[in-house]
């Protein structure tokens, strides 16, 4: 029988990639007009970061994210939202001198890192159970911090994604449910894979944490770059849902940028069916993920 296989859009993403890919949603419009666009393609799901408008940077500003999310329910679209609260986390320090924290330093409070998913109350929202190297910075998310934004999240009724970037991370998010911070009976899980210096972006890797995940979760997978399309098939074949968007790749194929995050969708589309499931629709997904209307 065909299953129902729920399609992610990461919108935009907050690496510094606008001069990568003039096609990089920047303005709250742009990011809003993109998540509706790959609903229409197929999308159940559009992942929100947003940017600043004046240097296409990554922000955490509320008032853009309202924009965002109010541009879209007042579109009528019915696509889920899931925020991130990924931003809030960054250390950058002097080689010499590591008690010196560098630019791009960015540290947030728990409440500062979901002050947005609070006043727009979308569906979903991330959780990054991930503390890692990633290129010259460190992503630093403590214990402690994130018991403390699962807390404050949870009485929200918004469902949580975990992000898990490597087997270690996901023994943590389990552990997160095993203790009872994230209550969710039907706990989400994003293998993000590809990224360095986490799980590599392969089907053995994949495979490898899908059979680490508590009996009781869903779970989606996603790889970057080259290997978006590559990790659609595998988590479909595999049992998982998928994610892509310009935030994971900005190409549609080798030496051809993508010229939005449609073609993107579509792609993961003929991928799913190709194998002979078919696409969730925001229904099915609302189903399959325990949210209600």
């Amino acid at each position: 029988m065909a299953r129902a296989v729920i399609i992610s859009c990461a919108i935009t993403g907050g690496s510094d990639t606008k001069h990568m890919n003039p096609a990089v949603p920047v303005t709250p419009e742009e990011i809003a007009n993109e998540a509706i666009q790959a609903h229409a393609a197929g999308a159940a799901i559009a992942h929100i970061h947003v940017r600043d408008p004046q240097t296409a940077k990554a922000s955490m500003d509320p008032a853009l994210y309202k924009e965002v999310v109010d541009r879209i329910r007042d579109s009528g679209c019915p696509i889920l939202l899931n925020l991130t609260t990924g931003p809030g986390g960054i250390l950058v320090v002097e080689n010499d001198a590591p008690h010196n924290f560098r630019d791009g330093s960015h540290l947030s409070s728990a409440e500062e890192r979901i002050q947005h998913v609070i006043e727009n109350r979308p569906e979903m929202c991330t959780l990054d159970v991930t503390t890692m190297n990633y290129s010259d910075l460190a992503v630093t998310n403590t214990k402690a911090m994130l018991d403390r934004m699962a807390m404050l999240i949870e009485p929200l009724g918004v469902k949580i994604e975990m992000e898990v970037f490597d087997t270690g991370q996901l023994w943590q998010a389990a552990d997160m449910c095993e203790r009872g911070v994230i209550k969710d009976n039907l706990p989400l899980f994003q293998l993000c894979l590809g990224i360095p210096w986490g799980g590599r972006a392969t089907i053995e890797s994949m495979q490898l944490m899908r059979d680490q995940l508590p009996h009781n979760a869903i779970w989606a997978s996603f790889g970057i770059s080259r290997f978006e399309f590559p990790m659609v098939a595998s988590a479909v074949v595999l049992g998982g849902h998928v994610r892509v968007g310009m935030e994971d790749n900005l190409y549609l194929s080798r030496g051809k940028l993508t010229p939005g995050n449609r073609p993107l969708v579509e792609r993961a589309v003929q991928i799913i069916e190709s194998i002979g499931d078919y696409p969730a629709n925001v229904d099915e997904a609302r189903n399959i993920l325990g949210i209600k209307n």
